[in-house]
């Protein structure tokens, strides 16, 4: 496993791959307001993905280090919750994190927009102060999923906007759908102003529910 990968599983917690329970187990992208989660979860507002019913509080996951930006450390323990009816384990991430990775969304969201302009993952990787390697795995695995991307958003554009404008092409698959998300997201925030505080890219992770960088076998 990559040093730059989150060191545990992202599904229940329980080590450092997917364990036997992984099917039965879910990574839900929430707010970033931790007492607000905590709340909504405590009077059942939060439902299960699966069957629709309340979780309720299961404990939590290992705490873990997210790097933001500027040399910015972000210290998170994941609430793990279970569902009170099909009794499905769910980690609870905030929107900032990317799951599997150790950078929040808004770095590894930079990382594609440069890219999305031609430059090559070592000039970003210099400019983020992260590791080549680091930055080279974000653009591959994004670009393995890039066209996916591009219609996801596309879509949510168009049910967004009232009078949706697509993004002019941006000569690479890579660059179609970063232009994707940031039009989706313009959409979005012109749609409701409260939407002016959740950046582009933790919006993308709400939009996908944080699959932005998931395996290729795994849908938007």
């Amino acid at each position: 496993m990559s040093a730059d990968l989150v060191g545990e599983c992202d599904l229940c917690s329980c080590a450092t791959t997917p364990c036997a329970r992984a099917e039965r187990s879910y990574v839900l992208i929430v707010d970033a307001d931790v007492v607000r989660v905590e709340q909504q979860l405590c009077q059942g507002c939060l439902e299960c993905p699966s069957c629709g019913a309340a979780l309720a509080p299961w404990g939590h996951g290992r705490a873990r280090e997210i790097r933001g930006d500027l040399g910015a450390r972000l210290f998170l323990r994941p609430r793990r919750t279970r569902c009170s009816s099909c009794k499905a384990t769910h980690v609870l991430l905030a929107e900032v994190v990317v799951p599997r990775r150790m950078d929040a969304a808004e770095v590894i969201g930079a990382g594609l927009e440069i890219a999305a302009l031609g430059m090559g993952h070592r000039t970003i990787a210099a400019h983020l102060g992260r590791a080549e390697g680091t930055v080279r795995g974000w653009l591959r695995r994004f670009r393995l999923r890039a066209e996916d991307v591009r219609r996801h958003f596309t879509v949510v554009l168009v049910a967004v906007a009232d009078d949706p404008v697509m993004p002019e092409p941006g000569g690479s698959p890579l660059s179609d759908a970063v232009f994707a998300v940031v039009a989706a997201h313009r959409a979005a925030t012109t749609r409701w102003p409260d939407m002016h505080t959740v950046s582009r890219w933790e919006f993308a992770g709400r939009v996908t529910g944080g699959r932005l960088l998931a395996s290729p076998s795994v849908s938007v």
